[in-house]
């Protein structure tokens, strides 16, 4: 574990402490919350919101059509429409810098965005190098203005800018063999993983190159990765999957039958959370326990927090 990923994920999830006990967000319960930890909150789309994070000012959304939503003590609230260009186009990955006041996104046509949280100024950095295929996620390192952003695309390759996306700036790498890049994940400035849809894991300890670190047959595709260290990666695939690295083996976990898009676990592997299809949650307490949700809506993403936070197709926001 890097001392970046311990002080933003430490110092975040109090943030996120301090935002939840301040909004007090009026919620209502589905079918069977009685029996959950999560309850459902009213949500300002329809729109599938495919990724949540949280900045030094709270909880941020980001999903079709370019919508982004905040956190506010009067609800989840649109801040953004029709993404950085203008044009509509689908967010599907967002991650924030080391300090907590950008917020960075990206989606479909070559959509990249950065949001200012304190000022509300949004810059556009789409199409880098005039690319303008689909980008799936980002991982952003360093602090504002000066910040490393890594960006996965959908034609299998990593685009990255040392500057803060710079125009100019911007460089690309193939990793493996062409297949779309799912996700991407930093640990430190330059250390991170990625997963492709050729059922592939690879690492980087410089932000440019990639070595492929497995993963043989696994025989599901990978949606999700948390990386926290080159001995401690964790991935999210299809058919309830999860698989974890601790620097001498994979080791698998079969949760059932649900796609798991996303996962996110301690530094100390003590805790985590993984989501998917059909509203499922799985919680890590020694080992995944699944959770009832109080919506059978497919989930897409999940953040870590004093108040944890799930969202998913149409509009779906579920808080614990």
């Amino acid at each position: 574990m890097s001392d970046r990923t311990a002080t933003r994920r430490g110092a975040l999830k109090g943030i996120g402490a301090t935002v939840a006990a301040a909004t007090g967000i009026a919620t209502f319960s589905g079918s069977g919350a009685a029996q959950s930890p999560w309850t459902a909150v009213e949500s300002p789309t329809g729109n599938t919101l495919h990724d949540v994070e949280y900045t030094d000012e709270g909880a941020y959304a980001v999903g079709g059509g370019g919508i982004v939503l905040e956190r506010t003590p009067l609800g989840w609230q649109k801040i953004v429409d029709c993404g950085p260009t203008g044009n509509g186009n689908s967010l599907y990955g967002a991650d924030v810098t080391d300090d907590g006041k950008r917020l960075w996104f990206v989606g479909s046509s070559g959509a990249i965005g950065e949001y200012d949280i304190e000022s509300g100024v949004l810059t556009d950095h789409s199409a880098p190098m005039d690319v303008t295929n689909n980008f799936n996620d980002v991982s952003v390192t360093g602090r504002a203005d000066e910040a490393n952003v890594y960006v996965a695309g959908d034609s299998g390759k990593m685009y990255y800018s040392f500057e803060n996306g710079a125009s100019q700036t911007w460089e690309y790498v193939t990793p493996g063999s062409g297949s779309a890049i799912n996700a991407v994940d930093f640990f430190d400035d330059r250390k991170g993983h990625i997963v492709d849809g050729n059922k592939s894991v690879f690492r980087t300890s410089d932000g440019a190159t990639w070595d492929k670190t497995g993963l043989a047959d696994a025989n599901v595709n990978f949606y999700g990765v948390d990386s926290d260290g080159f001995d401690d990666v964790w991935i999210s695939g299809g058919g309830g999957m999860i698989f974890h690295w601790n620097g001498v083996e994979w080791t698998p976990a079969d949760t059932g039958d649900a796609g798991l898009r996303d996962i996110e676990v301690t530094d100390d592997d003590s805790d985590g959370l993984t989501v998917g299809g059909g509203g499922k949650v799985y919680d890590l307490d020694g080992k995944w326990n699944q959770q009832a949700t109080p919506s059978g809506q497919n989930l897409k993403a999940v953040v870590r927090g004093s108040t944890d936070i799930a969202v998913g197709s149409g509009g779906t926001i579920v808080e614990r």
